[in-house]
């Protein structure tokens, strides 16, 4: 049996409250890639830059004295070093993510766009704010968040979790979680009987504990936490489970793993993801694609406001890029990509079989296998009526039942 292939990433610095929000103006929206001006390329990271030593001048390192339930397979996560992992502060976490009081009008909270049964997505299109405005992408997954080396769909510099957070509490464009104002919502949580004990157990150092700072850092520590690898395939391929998937699945891991359909390349590793860091990776792996899903007028555009990497450099072959998302738990993520506009599994298989996808008419029309910007290893394919059974087939076996039913994710209110 051969085994995935394996290649992992790395995660960047973690900015205090006070600092990550002066990064919100240059943010937009949960998916926080709007930039309010071009970047200097010099600022941006590359694809494969070297990680540095997380025991040197690191901004992360690994917890290893948290007792993480990672599963076969998984390397040890890297967390920031001002935010070590602790069961209070997971517990805390919890608590917050899934309180609507960190919405303004208390109509939502973050488990309102990360339902537990749908691996932490919502089943939407595009998302909608705890106000009522449609988001203009899709709500990612958080499964495995731990591991990630950059947030959001396509933007190269939201790096910290921690900062992440701050953009659908306050953000504005479009508003997700609505609030306006740091005190008001440190006054809310102060107010809530159990959380002034749950925050002083999570930080202890700190005598006033109900802070923002300390709220982003809960929230991430649940997160990170949020760890799916316990599928049928991987009880197949960790355990030597022969029954755990079908003959079928077992054949499309094959066609999956093979150069005809290149699903590999992009979707790699224990995290079935190009885009991924970990304690002892040697080089950060952060690249972003350009699938040919749009094709605007020939020009290679994609539709505003969601064309990609661009949208924060502002570099022209930028248009289009984007993260290629973990296929673990696919099946129960409908609908696809970044916008939502591709509804099934079979219709994605459709997308890349043709090279890219053509929409005959209006706005939105072109031919996106004809895309200048396409990532190269997006090439046309030919696949058999059983071929394509078995690829989907593969694909369902990444379902962690587990995870979308596991009590220590799900709702403690």
């Amino acid at each position: 049996m051969t085994p995935l292939p394996f290649r992992p990433f790395l995660a960047p610095l973690v900015l205090g409250a006070s600092l990550a929000l002066s990064a919100l103006a240059a943010l937009a929206g949960c998916e926080g890639d709007a930039a309010t001006a071009p970047m200097p390329v010099a600022l941006l990271p590359d694809a494969t830059t070297p990680a540095r030593d997380a025991g040197s001048d690191s901004e992360e390192t690994a917890s290893p004295s948290y007792p993480w339930k990672l599963p076969p397979g998984f390397p040890m996560p890297l967390v920031p070093t001002d935010n070590p992992m602790t069961a209070a502060k997971v517990t805390l976490g919890r608590r917050l993510f899934y309180d609507k009081r960190l919405s303004k009008n208390g109509a939502q909270s973050c488990a309102s766009c990360h339902e537990q049964r749908l691996a932490f997505t919502d089943g939407l299109a595009r998302s909608i704010g705890s106000t009522g405005s449609t988001h203009p992408r899709s709500s990612m997954t958080l499964v495995n968040v731990a591991y990630a080396s950059t947030f959001t769909w396509s933007n190269p510099l939201q790096a910290s979790l921690e900062r992440q957070a701050l953009v659908p509490i306050f953000g504005d464009d479009p508003v997700e979680l609505g609030h306006t104002s740091t005190p008001d919502l440190e006054t809310r949580l102060q107010q809530v009987p159990i959380y002034p004990p749950l925050f002083l157990a999570a930080f202890p150092e700190d005598p006033t504990p109900v802070t923002l700072e300390h709220v982003v850092k809960a929230l991430a520590s649940f997160q990170r936490t949020i760890l799916s690898g316990r599928s049928p395939f991987d009880r197949w391929l960790y355990d030597n489970d022969t029954n755990a998937i079908s003959e079928s699945a077992k054949r499309g891991y094959g066609l999956f793993s093979g150069e005809k359909f290149e699903c590999f390349h992009c979707h790699v590793g224990f995290a079935l993801t190009d885009h991924v860091n970990y304690a002892g990776k040697a080089f950060l792996d952060r690249p972003f694609h350009n699938t040919g899903l749009y094709n605007v007028g020939g020009t290679g555009a994609y539709p505003s406001p969601n064309t990609g990497v661009e949208s924060v450099t502002r570099i022209p072959s930028d248009m289009g890029r984007f993260k290629a998302p973990t296929l673990r738990n696919i099946a129960v993520t409908a609908p696809y990509m970044h916008d939502g506009s591709i509804a099934t599994l079979d219709a994605v298989l459709d997308h890349y079989a043709a090279g890219g996808r053509t929409i005959d008419g209006g706005p939105n029309a072109g031919v996106g296998s004809a895309n200048p910007y396409k990532d190269p290893i997006i090439r046309p394919f030919s696949a058999t009526l059983e071929e394509r059974t078995d690829l989907i087939e593969f694909l369902r076996a990444l379902t962690d039942e587990g995870l979308l039913s596991n009590p220590d994710l799900s709702d403690p209110w």
